[in-house]
């Protein structure tokens, strides 16, 4: 079988558990859907924040929904540098002793501890397509990008599986730029990456 997904591009976004939209949004505010995302159940929101660090801020950042569990922040490695927070590369969900910043809606504020990331490149896929491709949960791959001008082999590319995902890879504006993805792009999952 061919082991080939598409190649999305994720630009920063946060996730907000329940207490913070209202927070930031007003009391039994809920979370108005803009448009669904490739992921079953997930979605892009009308509502936007500014993310705050020590050296400046990022307005207009696009929320994903639905509500979570907790509070994170997911921003490209030059997005984070700009704006003075740490961001190490984790995979979503891993936020313990991650960065630190300020979300600002308009009508609250929150500050976190940590739960600022730049997320790790990923490939989502179902259960049955995962078998077919003989690929487990949490294995690493490299993945080529046959681009026209900016081929490129990823490395590090954790796949995860579950009966809740869509295949898709995953990456941030700063890796997509630099191996110049295009909407619609398909990849190849490889055995080496020599």
């Amino acid at each position: 079988m061919e082991k080939k997904v598409l190649l999305e591009t994720s630009a920063r976004h946060v996730h907000l558990t329940a207490e913070a939209i209202e927070i930031l949004f007003g009391k039994g505010h809920e979370l108005t859907k803009k448009k669904d995302l490739s992921q079953p159940g997930q979605f892009a929101c009308e509502e936007r924040v500014t993310v705050v660090g020590t050296k400046k801020e990022l307005a207009g950042v696009s929320i994903l929904g639905p509500a979570r569990s907790a509070n994170q922040v997911e921003l490209s490695l030059t997005d984070a540098r700009s704006i003075g927070v740490s961001a190490p590369v984790r995979e979503s969900g891993d936020v313990k002793g991650s960065g630190a910043c300020k979300i600002v809606g308009p009508c609250g504020e929150i500050e976190i501890s940590e739960g600022v990331i730049a997320a790790k490149r990923h490939i989502h896929l179902d259960t049955k397509t995962a078998a077919e491709m003989g690929l487990s949960d949490k294995q690493n791959v490299c993945v080529k990008v046959n681009s026209d001008g900016r081929k490129t082999v990823f490395g590090d590319v954790v796949v995860r599986v579950s009966d809740k995902f869509a295949p898709a890879m995953h990456i941030d504006t700063d890796e997509s730029n630099a191996c110049g993805a295009v909407p619609g792009m398909m990849v190849e999952i490889i055995d080496s990456c020599r």
